[in-house]
């Protein structure tokens, strides 16, 4: 058995550690863990606390994915309700879908009966009212919020440098090998933007046979390298996991534009073996489990130097 969870994933890895020791399957263990983060209000990006998007609205997503039977269950730009993981979860129990987004997720979420609720929170409000006041022009208020808006993506600046989506991964006695993830995403985003989370392959992936995958960061970066199924796929063409997320690592920093810098990899492999690594980051931690711990232990982020001209002469023919 193992877990291992992001500096976000704090409130709720004792939970899931202890649903691992107790031998409950991985998938109710990760959900368990992220419904504590999810409603946990000091992380601003999860759940209830979460930044909101560039009108002032939370949009949460997450997915799960069960290693066994490489069965997924996403959900994305959902609003009102307070554990998207959940949602996500029944996704993958009940329907013949991997993937929800906005009303239709909303709607399914209502005919399950998830817990509904109001995410943005006070202080948040604050927040985004003076990033309205600074930086939205005049001519455009009276109309807002339907005024254009992708200039004012461009510029926005997400107001917390350095908080992640949650991300878990788990091993159970049984050797099921899944993921889960959930996010409230990039501060003043634009409306109905996804990241990674909710996106299988790119910020999370699952198999049994082989190991897991979750990132966190600007998931854009990920989503254009398919980079949690890429670390899975190395291993299951015989690379070991260092070599894994190193070829992982390679193939982002091969991107000629974006933020590969706000981008951390966690992965395990099915004999026992994890690592974090934070490229081009600043000190962070995360947490981690197996039953030689009475409880999770935080431990460093390895960190890894690349440019996009890292690997350039392994890329000539």
């Amino acid at each position: 058995m193992i877990l291992v969870t992001n500096n976000e994933g704090k409130v709720g890895c004792a939970t899931t550690a202890t649903g691992l020791r107790n031998g409950n399957h991985a998938l109710d263990a990760i959900e368990s863990g992220i419904r504590i983060v999810e409603t946990d209000e000091s992380v601003r990006t999860v759940g209830r606390g979460g930044f909101p998007n560039l009108v002032g609205t939370v949009q949460l997503d997450a997915g799960v994915m069960d290693g066994t039977t490489l069965r997924t269950g996403a959900v994305g730009a959902i609003e009102g309700f307070l554990h998207p993981v959940t949602i996500a979860r029944q996704v993958l129990e009940r329907l013949p879908h991997e993937l929800l987004v906005g009303p239709g997720a909303e709607r399914f979420a209502r005919e399950i009966g998830a817990e509904a609720g109001e995410n943005l929170i006070d202080d948040v409000r604050a927040s985004w009212e003076r990033w309205f006041d600074a930086e939205v022009p005049d001519d455009r208020r009276a109309s807002w919020p339907d005024v254009p808006l992708a200039d004012l993506c461009r510029h926005a600046i997400d107001p917390e440098v350095g908080r992640d989506t949650t991300v878990f991964l788990a091993i159970d006695a049984a050797g099921n090998t899944c993921a889960g993830t959930s996010t409230s995403g990039w501060g003043w985003k634009y409306p109905g933007r996804l990241g990674d989370s909710p996106i299988v392959g790119a910020g999370f992936y699952a198999d049994s046979q082989y190991g897991a995958c979750a990132c966190t960061g600007a998931g854009e970066m990920t989503i254009r390298s398919g980079t949690a199924r890429a670390v899975v796929a190395y291993m299951r063409f015989g690379a070991d996991l260092r070599e894994a997320v190193d070829a992982a690592i390679e193939d982002m920093a091969r991107l000629k534009t974006g933020l590969i810098s706000r981008v951390t990899l966690h992965a395990i492999d099915t004999r026992g073996h994890h690592r974090a690594v934070a490229i081009n980051g600043t000190h962070n931690t995360y947490w981690y489990w197996d039953p030689t711990l009475e409880h999770p232990e935080e431990r460093e982020t390895e960190i890894v130097q690349v440019s996009p001209r890292t690997f350039e002469s392994r890329a000539k023919p």
